[in-house]
């Protein structure tokens, strides 16, 4: 099993979705968040109760699902077709092992669980 966090634009969002119930992934966890990296961030400054401060973050979302071992190549594949632009900013995708996974309602373990 393994543990995708996939940081995305937000416009990519349904796409990726798609994506993971396409190749089975049943569920997952939508963060919103806000992050630079290569871009460097929005360079505008913004109003805050207190004074203008240069914020160099831009909106992202978190996708967080865990997927068999089965289909994980698919799906980083898939990710990469569908959401890569070209640009600069398109996100990244984190990928960790999973000793193992607890359905809580039912106590199920392992794969099942997924």
């Amino acid at each position: 099993m393994k543990k995708l966090e996939i940081t995305i634009k937000p416009e990519s969002l349904e796409k990726v979705k798609e994506i993971l119930f396409e190749k089975g992934c049943t569920g997952m966890t939508v963060i919103s968040a806000m992050g630079c990296g290569n871009q460097k961030g929005d360079q505008e400054s913004t109003f805050f109760k207190g004074g203008n401060f240069r914020i160099n973050l831009l909106p992202k979302i978190q996708v967080i699902a865990y997927v068999s071992d089965e289909i994980i190549e698919d799906v980083l594949i898939s990710i990469h077709e569908q959401i890569a632009s070209g640009q600069v900013g398109d996100g990244k995708v984190a990928v960790y092992a999973i000793e193992d996974l607890m359905r809580i309602r039912t106590s199920e373990r392992g794969d099942k669980a997924l």
